[in-house]
């Protein structure tokens, strides 16, 4: 069984960065495929960024997000730059137990709680 714990959203203006981190336990993250979803109100999960052994990143997100892993911290890390009004949503940490990142959000069986990204213009 894995636990993860999102940490690090808040209210930021337009431009402005964040950075999110999630906590794992009950397994090592090297073993598995992490990703970052988000979901804001009204539309369905949508895939962020994701790491194996390589970085997958949604178009919208490429060039401003960067998703990277301290294995021995055990944790996940999605820096945000250059955040938009549209990146608003709440995020999650997502794992599987697979060797690639699916940016299908039913290919995961363990999920954070989320934490919510405002961004005001």
């Amino acid at each position: 069984q894995v636990q993860l714990v999102e940490s690090g959203g808040g209210l930021v203006q337009v431009g402005a960065s964040l950075r999110l981190s999630c906590a794992a336990s009950g397994r090592t993250i090297s073993s598995l495929s992490m990703a970052w979803f988000r979901q804001a109100p009204g539309k369905e999960r949508e895939f962020v960024a994701g790491i194996r052994y390589n970085t997958n990143y949604a178009a919208s997100v490429k060039g401003r997000f960067t998703i990277s892993r301290d294995n021995a911290k055990n944790t996940v890390t999605l820096q945000m730059d250059s955040l938009k009004p549209e990146d608003t949503a709440v995020y999650y940490c997502a794992a599987r137990a697979a060797v690639v990142v699916s940016t299908v959000f039913q290919d995961y069986g363990y999920w954070g709680q989320g934490t919510q990204v405002t961004v005001s213009s």
